[in-house]
């Protein structure tokens, strides 16, 4: 007697994509029994039999490429929930680097300067990228070279926290770089 909900769920088209039960398409499978013996090569319909029967749990084809096909009695429920936990776990330890950009302007006083290094600097310890950007005005485009000492000043502001990943370049009306962190976390 086969468990109605470990059967096809249409609803769930990825439920039916699983070796398991029926869908072992398999004529021999050798079976491991759920404390992990093997219990020998057996027709796929006795081993699905001998799961539902005595174990009162599925068969699953853990190693379909062997020869013959090894198939392990256990709950399919659990180790799918168990799989799919893992997954969670692994993308909430994973961070995503995101790119945090500063704007700065060739007439920027000192002390903007460096409380602007300090938000960066903040950003660089966190992991994130940070991009840099000095924005040219009107006649302020006849200095390229003021924007290109501000840019160099911040630079070597945050030489302990960063590394420069693309040196700056000039873009439009704006200087751009690019710096990634030293802090790994």
């Amino acid at each position: 007697m086969l468990i109605s909900n470990r059967r096809y769920d249409r609803r769930r088209p990825d439920v039916n994509k699983d070796p398991v039960n029926e869908n072992i398409r398999a004529k021999e499978v050798l079976v491991i029994s759920p404390d992990g013996e093997s219990l020998g090569v057996m027709d796929t319909t006795s081993a699905l039999n001998l799961a539902t029967e005595k174990y009162n749990l599925d068969l699953y084809l853990v190693a379909p490429k062997a020869k013959p096909p090894v198939a392990k009695i256990m709950d399919f429920g659990k180790y799918r929930f168990e799989q799919q936990k893992r997954l969670r776990e692994q993308r909430r330890a994973q961070r995503q680097v995101e790119l945090k950009e500063i704007r700065l302007s060739p007439v920027i006083d000192t002390h903007d300067l460096e409380t602007k290094a300090r938000q960066a600097k903040k950003f660089l310890e966190n992991g994130d990228r940070v991009k840099v950007a000095v924005r040219f005005r009107g006649r302020q485009m006849a200095h390229i070279d003021v924007g290109e000492k501000v840019m160099n000043d911040f630079i070597k502001m945050l030489e302990d926290y960063g590394e420069v990943e693309k040196p700056p370049v000039m873009e439009g009306r704006f200087l751009n770089a690019f710096l990634s962190s030293k802090v790994k976390k």
